[in-house]
């Protein structure tokens, strides 16, 4: 909420240019000062007095400012009810909402919708959402309220248990504010039925980001037998088998997904022996020499660089997972290979596979590159914004 004795920090000179131009993060070193008391709502102006944006204040971060708004403002519940609205609006343009093919989709991604700490999630006529600054932490109410108003679900969820959070002083926060939450949640994407795990899953309880890449994945998993690693909850594994695939097999580390996995094949009544799963670690898998092929390899690891002083180990890890499962795909078939670490850009994954497949005798050959679906927008103000990419090849062994 706006007060009257509000924080005004002061940039210093020459720091204008990322605020003028809209960027919503301005980081310590930019600042004259950082007087300010953590969480808070400040205002940060020029060295001529001017207010160039108004936002909340991390004195933990190398962030130091989060800008809501360029210019002065008033953040309240009555400003963050227009911002829900707007984005909710705009997902609607996206063919997105109730009553359409796709219940299931992120209705606020944080910076990118202009609300930065906040991401919300629909699934149906469940709402899940976090929280992972201090600042709008201290709204919290005034979140659980705006929601509730805008989005009226049936019920609403916190799931503000995020690592970030705990560099910003914060305990981990996971609760029903309204109605009651069913173990799995259903949901539709591209027509297609899903289950999100809202109170134990990872994230918000399932992976909208991909929906994009499982339709595309759909469109050409007819007739083949794929493997689908770092499968998860098995959603690429159902699309792919929604849309006619012979069978697929399902490998992740975690228990709990793959638990998760044969609930979605209960749900299409898929049969067990051509919807198949497996717990393992992917990395000794893959190591320990696989000889059988498939006709689709489909592969989404974690985040593997989380950090840049992650780099150098994260692409290692990202050039043994590729090179060991392209081999995999037999000639002719299809590899799918995904990364959402923003610090492995879009080029740098298409250096990795071109170093993997040259050294696994193997040509590459793009058939699509999918990004992150526009529920989860790509900012121009924010290039932060864009992460997620998935690159599909046919795969010819050059030694065939």
């Amino acid at each position: 909420m706006l007060r009257s004795d509000m924080t005004t920090l002061t940039l210093k000179t020459g720091k204008e240019a990322n605020v003028g131009f809209r960027h919503p993060w301005i980081f310590s070193g930019a600042l004259e000062d950082l007087e300010a008391e953590h969480g808070s709502i400040v205002r940060v102006a020029d060295k001529n007095g001017k207010i160039l944006a108004t936002g909340t204040f991390s004195a933990r971060s190398s962030i130091a400012v989060r800008c809501f708004e360029f210019g002065e403002a008033t953040i309240d519940r009555a400003w963050l009810e227009k911002k829900i609205v707007e984005a909710q609006e705009r997902r609607a343009l996206m063919g997105y909402g109730p009553k359409t093919g796709t219940t299931g989709y992120r209705v606020v991604f944080g910076e990118a919708d202009g609300i930065p700490g906040l991401v919300v999630d629909r699934f149906g006529e469940t709402i899940v959402f976090q929280i992972s600054t201090s600042g709008m932490d201290a709204m919290r109410e005034d979140v659980i309220q705006a929601l509730t108003t805008t989005l009226r679900p049936a019920c609403l969820i916190e799931r503000s248990d995020m690592p970030v959070r705990a560099e910003e002083g914060l305990e981990d926060v996971v609760k029903i504010h309204e109605g009651a939450a069913d173990d799995l949640v259903p949901f539709e994407e591209h027509g297609v039925r899903f289950l999100a795990d809202p109170i134990k899953g990872q994230k918000t309880g399932f992976f909208l980001d991909q929906k994009d890449a499982r339709n595309a994945l759909g469109r050409i998993a007819k007739g083949k037998t794929v493997l689908n690693l770092f499968s998860y909850s098995g959603a690429a594994g159902v699309a792919m088998m929604a849309a006619g695939a012979k069978s697929v097999h399902n490998i992740d580390a975690s228990e709990e997904a793959l638990a998760l996995c044969q609930k979605h094949a209960e749900l299409h009544d898929f049969s067990e022996k051509k919807f198949t799963t497996e717990q393992t670690d992917i990395f000794q898998w893959l190591g320990a020499g696989q000889e059988k092929t498939y006709d689709m390899v489909v592969m989404d690891p974690p985040a593997l660089i989380k950090t840049m002083k992650d780099a150098e180990e994260g692409r290692k890890a990202y050039h043994f997972l590729n090179r060991a499962a392209m081999r995999l795909v037999e000639d002719g078939g299809i590899f799918a290979t995904s990364s959402c670490s923003h610090f492995l850009s879009e080029d740098d994954l298409a250096f990795t596979l071109r170093r993997a497949s040259v050294q696994a005798g193997l040509r590459l050959d793009v058939l699509e590159v999918v990004r992150q679906s526009p529920d989860h927008p790509q900012s121009v103000y924010f290039p932060e914004s864009l992460y997620l990419k998935t690159m599909i090849f046919r795969v010819t062994r050059m030694n065939a």
